[in-house]
This record gives structure tokens, C-alpha cells and sequence, in this order.
């Protein structure tokens, strides 16, 4: 728990940060940027998932086969990932690749020409991704339920964009949105493993010390809930289904107690719903309880795939052990249970130099300083079970919970008047 962790700021604001684990043989690297679907407008819906794709497509000195060729050729692994809160572009090596894996990072990152020919040649690959989602009800209905609860604001929109926005995007919109948002300030450089701090700044600071700052970056609205019922219509085998209630931010300080909850609902095997829904009735194969949480809200939900005519049944068992959970003191060896399989995640997680890359990144954006693994673990022992219960009363109100749902159902009164009594 004791690697040494560094952080530098560069002239314009961009922060590097690195964890050294001297026992690792590799070198995970991220450039994260502090923007992602949130902070697009309905008309760009899809950009900043569309620059994740484009960044890899050539530079000024690369082609998009010459990137993915020195990756192949050092055995580095390379990938990107878009959210609603931030981008990040990350890389991971042997530790005496690191050269290479920063020269093609930093390139990829800041020389990408978005060159119209390859704009052209992606669109239907994010048109097949689109495709994939909406394919897999498991993750759609997920889509569909932060529609139906966060609205018209850009949390309630799908990561993805949609088919009539990507059509629609070419170099000059793209190069625009990308000078606009990927502002020094809101950019962070993490890695974690075999390096030393000071050569790593060495490294990088040529190439990004040269980036200039922006002019500011738009506020973010933060949406209130609308709770309610959706039903969507789709020839299945089972019926998929979303509850959700308004969570809590990611920066909360009640959000260890939030962890806990969440483990005791749906958090794993020996969780109440997957014992109770799946073990004790066989009425599902997929039941569990889940967090979605950003910088100034969230949501908790609970998700299950279900037969038809058990859709009804199941949501109500779902909101009862909610309920029970609001009404009841969870017993103190349950939640000692959930504190151990909570700090065991964290201390299997803390061997990995991928996950602590991403936690370093992650604390720096959402709290501008790291937070150490002890901090965190003291932080869930003093938990309390009458903490559990004052957070499950806040968050399980009758009238604050929505319900979505994908499958063969065409009554929208398929579940009746429960979400109100």
C-alpha cells in the first residue's frame, strides 16, 4: 500500500501523475480528459465517443495501420473509452517500451489530422456499435432507463450519439469540438507501475508543455429526476427491467455507505436479491443492483431479466427488499460481510497497474488529490449499520423511484399502481 505517488503540474495546467510499483514488469499509461457526453449539446450528441474512434485513425507523421503496428510490435495493449464525465486514451506495456508507448500516446493524442477519408470510413463502425447496443437488451434497457429518468438533459442521452447525428459529422466539426473541449486545464496524465516519476515527466512534458489553455468550458447543468413508468415494446424471450431512484454524487461523503448498500441489495452472490429472486425462487438468471454515479448526482437502480408473465411479481419483490432495507437495521454481520468483500475488491484491484492508472486519473479529476487505499478502507470499517439505514430511508422514497422496461409487454399498466403504494 506504501508506492510512492507523484504528481507534476506543467505551465498550462496539465497534471501527471505516477504511481511507482516496482514489483510490476509493465507500465500502464492514460491521457484522460476531463469532457465527455455530458458536455455536448443535442446536436453533438456522439462527438466526443466519435474522437475516442478518430484519434487512432492517423496523425502527421502515422497512419492509423502504422499506430496499430508498433503497438503489435512491443506487445503493448491500447484502447480508449468514452463516458459521460471524461475520454480517456491508455496504453500498457513492458516497462522498457515505455518510450515508445509515450511517443505514440502523446502523437495519437495531440497530432491527429481526422482526415476526412477515415471520418467517412468509421461512421458505419459506430453505426454497428450502435447496433450492438440496442442488439443486447441488457445494456439498451440500461440506455432507455437513464432516458426515461434524467430527460432532456445529456445524462438521459446515449454515449453513442444517435444515426442522425454521426451522419452528420465531419473533420471541421470534429476538429472544432476537439479544440474547443481538449483544454490543458482539464487534462490529466496518469500512470501506474515500473517507472520512476521524474524520467515519466521527462518523457511526456516536451510534447505537452506546448498546448495552449483554453477559454473556459461550459458549465454542466445538473438535471433533477423524473420518476416514472416506460414500457418498451420488443418481440423477447424475457422481459428486461430497470428501477432506479435518485443516488448520490461521486464525491459524497456518504458514498462508502452508498458501496455498502449497494453490496447488501445487488452488489454480488450473496446479495438479498440474488438470494432471494434467483436462488430461493429460480425467477431469474440475471438480478443485481447497480450505482451510476457522476460529479453532482447519480442514480441506484436495480436490474433483472425476467419471463413475461413473472415481470410483475419480480419488481415487486425488488421494491420490497428496498423497502426492507429502509425499514429494517441491516444485521451487523451482513454488513461486516459487505465491508470485506468491498476492501477485499479494493486490495485485489490495488496488484493491478491498470486499475491503479485509473485511480489515479479518477481522484485527481473528481477530487484534485489522491486518495490513499487505507483512507478508503478506514472510510468503510466506520460505517455503521445505522448509517446503512438513514441512506436507504433518504434514497427508497415511494414517489422518487422509476421503472423501465424492455420485452414483450404492451400494457404500460403492466405493473399497476406499485410504484405508489
Amino acid at each position: 500500500m506504501g508506492q510512492a505517488i507523484n504528481k507534476t503540474t506543467l505551465d498550462n495546467g496539465i497534471r501527471i501523475l505516477t504511481k511507482n510499483m516496482p514489483y510490476a514488469r509493465s507500465v500502464s499509461m492514460g491521457v484522460w480528459v476531463n469532457v465527455g457526453a455530458r458536455d455536448e449539446s443535442p446536436s453533438e450528441n456522439g462527438l466526443s465517443h466519435m474522437i475516442e474512434h478518430m484519434i487512432f485513425k492517423g496523425t502527421q507523421k502515422r497512419t492509423a495501420f502504422q499506430i496499430a503496428k508498433q503497438f503489435d510490435a512491443i506487445g503493448g495493449q491500447t484502447n480508449a473509452f468514452t463516458s459521460f464525465e471524461y475520454t480517456c486514451y491508455h496504453a500498457r506495456v513492458i516497462d522498457a517500451h515505455l518510450e515508445i508507448m509515450v511517443d505514440i500516446l502523446s502523437d495519437i493524442f495531440l497530432n491527429s489530422v481526422f482526415d476526412e477519408r477515415e471520418v467517412e470510413k468509421e461512421r458505419p463502425v459506430i453505426f454497428q456499435e450502435i447496433n450492438m447496443v440496442e442488439d443486447n437488451p441488457e445494456e439498451y434497457v440500461h440506455v432507455l432507463s437513464g432516458n426515461s429518468y434524467w430527460g432532456d438533459n445529456p445524462l438521459g442521452r446515449s454515449i453513442l450519439g444517435t444515426r442522425e447525428n454521426v451522419v452528420k459529422f465531419n473533420t471541421a466539426i470534429i476538429k472544432n469540438y476537439f479544440y474547443r473541449f481538449y483544454q490543458p486545464e482539464h487534462i490529466v496524465i496518469s500512470a501506474a507501475g515500473n517507472i520512476s516519476h521524474d524520467y515519466f515527466v521527462d518523457l511526456v512534458r516536451p510534447a505537452f508543455e506546448s498546448t495552449e489553455p483554453g477559454n473556459g468550458f461550459p458549465k454542466r447543468t445538473t438535471p433533477e429526476g423524473h420518476p416514472q413508468v416506460n414500457i418498451h415494446y420488443r418481440d423477447l424471450e424475457q422481459v428486461h427491467i430497470c428501477l432506479g431512484t435518485k443516488g448520490i454524487s461521486i464525491t459524497d461523503p456518504r458514498r462508502y455507505t452508498f458501496s455498502l448498500l449497494n453490496t447488501i441489495l445487488g452488489g454480488n452472490m450473496s446479495s438479498r436479491l440474488f438470494q432471494n429472486i434467483r436462488e430461493r425462487r429460480g425467477l431469474a438468471y440475471s438480478v443485481y443492483s447497480y450505482v451510476s454515479s457522476y460529479v453532482d448526482t447519480g442514480i441506484f437502480g436495480a436490474y433483472v431479466a425476467v419471463q413475461p408473465h413473472k415481470a410483475k411479481e419480480v419488481a415487486a419483490l425488488i421494491i420490497e427488499d428496498m423497502n426492507k432495507l429502509k425499514n429494517d437495521r441491516v444485521d451487523e454481520m451482513e454488513v461486516k460481510h459487505a465491508k470485506d468483500y468491498l476492501i477485499g475488491n479494493l486490495l485485489l484491484a490495488s496488484e493491478s497497474v491498470d486499475n491503479q492508472m485509473v485511480r489515479l486519473a479518477q481522484n485527481e479529476i473528481n477530487f484534485g488529490y489522491h486518495i490513499p487505499l487505507q483512507t478508503l478502507i478506514d472510510h468503510i470499517e466506520s460505517v455503521s449499520e445505522g448509517d446503512i439505514l438513514t441512506l436507504a430511508e433518504t434514497l427508497f422514497q415511494k414517489d422518487q423511484l422509476g421503472l423501465t422496461a424492455l420485452g414483450p409487454l404492451k400494457n404500460k399498466n403492466a405493473f399497476g399502481d406499485m410504484l405508489k403504494t
